[in-house]
């Protein structure tokens, strides 16, 4: 006979789930078809580092410093983090839609643009992608929904995902994951 303690089963089913948040956030519709959404799980020592580069980016922060700062307890205590990330590419030059959400009055000009880093994130992005980027998040975090699993998406994640170069994306989100008595994300 085998004995799985909660310890084990909960840290499994988080795991399990991250997992299956990942493939959601694959198959989840994108706006004109492209794939354009990374995914990574991380956990233990990978998980740590993040946390210390979110204390980090408190540092440099003139507003939001305490929300990075108490983000990074979140993701101490979480089991993993999913991460969800876009990368943008330019619109197809064959199909300009223009509708200037990007800043720039055409996709020929956003074309042009040069792609720069910014204080968290590399943009412009066109809003296609950002589009795409919010429906595999929230297809995400349907999945952890349906498992029972505490979540809660967070911006700090990401923007400290980028400063360690650990994943290749322009926007990335963090979705860390729990399984508590109480919702360790909601409960401060």
């Amino acid at each position: 006979m085998t004995i799985i303690r909660s310890e084990k089963a909960e840290e499994d089913a988080v795991l399990i789930a991250a997992k299956l948040m990942a493939a959601s956030a694959r198959t989840a519709p994108k706006t004109q078809g492209v794939d354009r959404i990374v995914t990574m799980i991380i956990t233990g020592e990978e998980k740590e580092n993040v946390a210390k580069a979110m204390e980090q980016k408190a540092k440099q922060k003139k507003i939001f410093a305490s929300t990075f700062n108490r983000n990074a307890e979140d993701v101490r205590n979480s089991t993993a983090v999913l991460l969800v990330g876009v990368k943008g590419i330019v619109p197809k030059p064959e199909r300009p839609i223009d509708c200037g959400a990007c800043g720039y009055h055409s996709c020929a000009e956003f074309i042009k643009a040069e792609k720069k880093m910014g204080e968290d994130f590399i943009g412009p992005v066109c809003m296609f992608e950002a589009m795409d980027l919010g429906i595999a998040l929230g297809s995400a975090v349907k999945m952890a929904s349906k498992m029972n699993i505490d979540n809660r998406l967070m911006y700090t994640i990401g923007a400290a995902v980028k400063t360690l170069n650990l994943m290749e994306a322009d926007v990335i989100i963090g979705i860390p994951l729990s399984v508590s008595g109480k919702n360790i994300f909601f409960d401060r």
